[in-house]
């Protein structure tokens, strides 16, 4: 990816926190989903909005592109509205499964969501690749963030087998080394803006699910957390099937996995991002050769601002889509040589 942040936004911090509140998100109008609640195999729900279907203009096959979001994100979210707006310019089908919880409605069970969350991935993409739609049309995934993290540990963990679900993924802003993340969303300027935002919808959610299921957790432990690591030593970690913050950050973290990846995948991550440190993303040789690393200077997280005051945020969108359909493409038309039309209709 050739990006370069605007001379008018420098810094990281800016990049990420500028175009999650005031950048433009669309070329369109707003997106319009239509949403469908899915039952899980363990007897909870989650929320999927779909674009709208006169938002899209139909290509032959109509690909489809799944978004899974970040951290307490959702459809409405600055990257998957600006998503929405590339997927519908191009005639695709478009996606945003929820995490439980994020939808705007607690779920029932006595869980929630977390980075490794690959048997949840696992699910909603083998109902997404079977659900509507002409057989055999391209499907790519995106995840961001947390999502990101997820997607990718969904990727290693199904290997070879994850071709048959999907044509390619990508991860943007993904923290590949939770620990490392963990620490430095836990410090300093992040720890007082960050850190906080996180923690006042996390933590009235969880005490919600307390009311849920009563004695789940220590409430008063909960409410003395003043990070991400205490939050997931009392709820994420052990309602997961982690023994603690640091467990559940080791064993879910997709960067130790990432060579065993099978599937055309693009790792996207700015150097200047001021949850993901520099110094913890991987090098080509830490990778498999499915893998793709796109590791700009700037563009903050999930920010990659662009244009004049008072910027966009399609850059970023724009090029990982690109990036997906010339990977996807290549793959589908070698499996599909009688339909090999080109996915932008």
């Amino acid at each position: 990816m050739k990006y370069r942040a605007p001379i008018w936004l420098p810094g990281g911090n800016a990049q990420t926190i500028w175009p999650a509140l005031f950048a433009r998100r669309t070329v369109g109008p707003r997106p319009v989903y239509r949403r469908e609640r899915w039952t899980t195999p363990d007897g909870d729900f989650v929320d999927v909005d779909f674009l709208a279907p006169d938002a899209v203009r139909r290509a032959v096959p109509p690909p489809l592109l799944v978004l899974f979001h970040g951290l307490e994100g959702s459809s409405r979210s600055h990257y998957a509205e600006a998503f929405a707006d590339v997927a519908r310019e191009r005639g695709w089908r478009f996606a945003v499964p929820h995490f439980r919880g994020c939808s705007g409605e607690l779920n029932l069970g006595p869980r929630a969501y977390h980075s490794g969350d690959h048997e949840e991935i696992d699910w909603l993409l083998r109902r997404l690749a079977h659900a509507g739609g002409p057989a055999g049309a391209p499907v790519w995934a995106v995840g961001v963030s947390l999502g990101g993290s997820a997607l990718l540990r969904w990727a290693a963990e199904a290997g070879s087998h994850a071709a048959h679900l999907v044509n390619a993924v990508a991860a943007v802003s993904a923290p590949l080394d939770l620990a490392a993340g963990g620490a430095a969303i836990g410090r300093g300027f992040n720890r007082q803006v960050y850190n906080r935002m996180f923690l006042r919808s996390m933590v009235p959610k969880a005490l919600a699910k307390l009311q849920q299921h009563p004695g789940l957790f220590d409430r008063q432990a909960l409410l003395a957390a003043r990070d991400l690591h205490a939050f997931d030593n009392v709820f994420t970690a052990p309602l997961h099937g982690f023994r603690d913050t640091d467990d559940y950050w080791r064993r879910a973290s997709a960067q130790p996995l990432l060579p065993a990846i099978r599937v055309p995948a693009l790792v996207l991550n700015a150097l200047n991002d001021p949850f993901v440190p520099a110094a913890s993303l991987p090098t080509p040789q830490q990778v498999g050769r499915h893998v793709t690393l796109w590791q700009p200077a700037g563009g903050g997280h999930v920010g990659f601002p662009a244009g004049t005051f008072p910027g966009h945020v399609r850059a970023m969108p724009g090029a990982v889509a690109d990036w997906l359909a010339a990977q996807g493409a290549a793959t589908y038309a070698a499996a599909h040589p009688a339909q090999a039309e080109s996915p932008h209709g």
